[in-house]
């Protein structure tokens, strides 16, 4: 059997090894050290002015972070999309607070501004206004900044900006994780660059990234001992997965390049295919780095299903994968408030991620056209 292609593997550029010999060599192994120090200043150089960098252990930590610098606590409220992955969700239970999850929208796929302001009004005339909006850049593709912002500015609730998926993304120009009062971003082994596992929390100033490494840092108190005021987390990144982040940050463009070219390949490989649509950005503003591609199927203009799509590439040994499975349909969330329609539970119904590392060769292009035109 062929090698299987997997939906999106860790890509190395190479110069990673040196960095992490650099850590051996220095005997910095410790989650402290040089390369975590210079990966911050790293993304903060890449991101630009007034981005502040608290590198973590992942992009988890990052969120239940951004909570805690909020003051989200028990009882309390936090929106949150509803299309995403359970990471944007579950810091919320973590502080004991409840989530209230929203509809996406047919655009972007990210959450709806019209139901996002109607359960905002809808809390507040309950006597519970939310805390905090944790939005979502799905896949890589910009939620809709200007209505999400102006909607977090009117009622003044904090956006703390999920970008774990949407590194070198931008809307308007700007970059994603520049855009909320704090963000988050995640280095995973299946993201556009990896530190094998890790993340980071984006602040808008120097006291709240050390706020962060503080609590990050199991809150330890200035003193010659051990000394506590605050509950602390062991949230903080290790400098030889800093030095991992350091090397792939040199090849960050190029990854992204390459992401969006398999997205191109796929646009080209379904555009006269009846019933299947590619996930673009809805006009010039978006620029997506195309973490995944994914695709939507049409069952009445096709004739198949997207599950049908995934059996016969798993047959040909190519991963592919259904989108997120929205929150508020997870067994677990079965009980939490929900806004919307049924955008994302039809989304869920007729979408798939294709294999969209940076990595794939033409022959993995091969394979992967030959698997689709033999079904379709």
């Amino acid at each position: 059997m062929n090698p299987k292609i997997y939906l999106s593997s860790p890509h190395m550029g190479g110069s990673e090894k040196d960095f992490v010999a650099e850590a051996f060599e220095s005997n910095w192994i410790a989650p402290l050290g040089p390369h975590v120090e210079a990966f911050e200043t790293d993304l903060e150089d890449y991101l630009g002015e007034g981005s502040y960098i608290a590198a973590l252990s992942s992009g988890t930590a990052a969120l239940h972070l951004a909570l805690i610098l909020l003051g989200v606590k028990k009882d309390d409220e936090v929106i949150c999309q509803s299309m995403t992955f359970s990471a944007s969700a579950n810091p919320i239970v973590y502080q004991g607070a409840t989530p209230i999850f929203i509809d996406s929208e047919a655009d972007t796929w990210n959450i709806c501004p019209e139901h996002l302001e109607r359960a905002i009004k809808d809390r507040i005339s309950k006597g519970k206004k939310p805390k905090a909006i944790i939005a979502v850049h799905l896949y890589g593709m910009p939620f809709k900044v200007n209505e999400i912002n102006s909607i977090s500015q009117k009622y003044n609730i904090p956006l703390i900006e999920d970008s774990a998926e949407s590194l070198g993304s931008s809307y308007d120009g700007q970059k994603c994780g520049t855009f909320g009062d704090l963000a988050i971003l995640s280095f995973n082994g299946n993201k556009v660059i990896t530190t094998s596992g890790g993340g980071a929390l984006v602040t808008k100033n120097e006291s709240q990234k050390k706020k962060a490494i503080f609590l990050a840092t199991q809150a330890r108190d200035d003193a010659p001992y051990y000394h506590h005021s605050e509950i602390g987390y062991n949230y903080r990144l290790s400098n030889v997965c800093a030095g991992i982040g350091r090397g792939q940050m040199q090849v960050l463009d190029d990854h992204i390049a390459l992401r969006r070219k398999m997205n191109e390949f796929y646009f080209e490989l379904f555009q006269d295919r009846e019933g299947v649509t590619v996930f673009k950005e809805p006009s010039d503003r978006f620029y997506s780095n195309h973490w995944l591609s994914c695709i939507l199927v049409d069952e009445k203009r096709s004739g198949y299903k997207a599950e049908d799509i995934r059996l016969e590439l798993e047959r040909s040994n190519i991963e592919a994968r259904p989108l997120w499975k929205p929150m508020h349909l997870q067994p677990v969330f079965k009980n939490v408030p929900f806004y919307g329609e049924k955008i994302s539970d039809d989304l869920f119904l007729k979408g798939l991620c294709l294999p969209s590392g940076s990595n794939l060769t033409q022959v993995d292009r091969d394979r992967i056209r030959h698997a689709l035109n033999k079904f379709i």
